[in-house]
């Protein structure tokens, strides 16, 4: 039997009759960007968050960047200011953060949930520290109250990083709600994912909104008028159309990646793996399922000789990275553990019971890997 990590195409063939309607929709409108379709994405995502305003913009990486070039903009920022950041986290995070000349300041994550350790946080604060940026890493909430009380202490912007997280929930709220501002990613593999590169950034401050919209659209707020050096970050309004079709089923499919996961849980008795450790179900949609073993490598390649397709997230932690050569040196354990232990297991709302029970059944008959 094969088992894809994830297949595309089967999730787009789920609603392949909406997606190919709304697409056919904005072909025979003429409007491809800026539009009726990017409108109502926005609304409706902002919505679905529960926050006052979402602004589609490229990818997410440009969604965080917009997030702290704005905050400059408004003075609440300056370049050499510091911004804490996971240290295990997908490299985006850290890149929107040096792209603005920022200085991203690591800190480790809890080795259980892999979310940055909100215990360590306040040791890194120092004068330049204006804010903290938290990653809802593999879709897991990465929010405490201990990280609010911390940000309100210290005056320090929120940022959530929303990219793996869509849908997850912190006390009846959803993430993307919970700090000052968020960015968000719907590339294809994300739960919520467009047909190509796509993002946006939610908040609650209006002029903080209202500048991001203005930055992202080359500096100006009103043609051929650039209140700002800008960029050209815009959803397009295909992207916009085939999402609103996907978000109305956004939580469906995330129970489904739910179920899997606790079958993936219930089951897997192999005594060299470390599953995921889920305390509230409804903090978690299992954007990716994350294992951890001593013999990552042997494992991996085990299951791939029976069908088994899995990934690494990451093999290479962000202060490893040659763009970062002045970090090569840090130690960080325990975001190096959890680099040289993690395996992604298959998960997507398309699998099929037939699939995890193999799945499963071959990594407990693997248990001397």
């Amino acid at each position: 039997m094969n088992v894809p990590f994830l297949s595309l195409k089967d999730i787009a063939g789920k609603y392949h009759d909406e997606i190919h309607e709304a697409v056919r929709r904005v072909i025979d409108s003429g409007w491809y960007l800026q539009g009726k379709e990017n409108a109502a994405f926005e609304a409706n995502y902002a919505r679905y968050i529960g926050s006052g305003h979402a602004i589609g913009c490229a990818n997410g990486l440009d969604a965080l960047a917009l997030i702290l070039r704005a905050y400059m903009e408004l003075g609440v920022m300056a370049p050499g200011d510091e911004v804490i950041v996971p240290a295990n986290t997908y490299i985006a995070s850290i890149l929107s953060v040096t792209e603005n000349n920022l200085t991203p300041v690591l800190v480790e994550p809890d080795i259980t949930t892999y979310q940055i350790d909100g215990s360590k946080i306040e040791a890194a604060i120092t004068s330049k520290t204006k804010a903290v940026m938290i990653v809802h890493l593999y879709g897991q909430c990465a929010y405490t109250d201990k990280i609010g009380q911390i940000c309100k202490k210290y005056n320090l912007k929120l940022v959530e990083d929303n990219a793996q997280a869509h849908g997850c929930l912190y006390n009846g709220k959803k993430t993307g709600s919970l700090g000052d501002a968020a960015g968000h990613s719907f590339y294809p593999g994300k739960n919520l994912g467009a047909l190509g590169d796509a993002g946006a950034v939610t908040t609650n401050d209006g002029t903080l909104a209202d500048t991001i919209r203005t930055i992202a659209n080359y500096g100006s707020s009103q043609k051929y008028i650039f209140n700002y050096k800008g960029r050209n970050s815009r959803l397009d309004e295909i992207q916009a159309a085939a999402l609103d079709v996907k978000l109305k089923y956004l939580d469906e499919d995330n129970n489904l990646r739910k179920q899997i996961a606790k079958k993936y849980i219930d089951n897997i008795k192999n005594p060299n793996v470390i599953l995921p450790a889920v305390d509230d179900w409804d903090s978690h949609v299992f954007h990716l399922f994350p294992i951890r073993t001593g013999k990552r490598d042997e494992l991996q390649a085990y299951l791939a000789k029976r069908g088994i397709q899995t990934l690494i997230h990451y093999p290479i932690p962000p202060h490893k990275q040659e763009c970062y050569s002045e970090w090569n040196d840090l130690s960080f354990p325990i975001t190096e553990q959890i680099h040289r232990e993690e395996l992604s297991l298959p998960m997507s709302p398309m699998l099929t019971d037939e699939q995890v029970r193999f799945v499963v059944d071959t990594i407990n008959r693997g248990d001397t890997i």
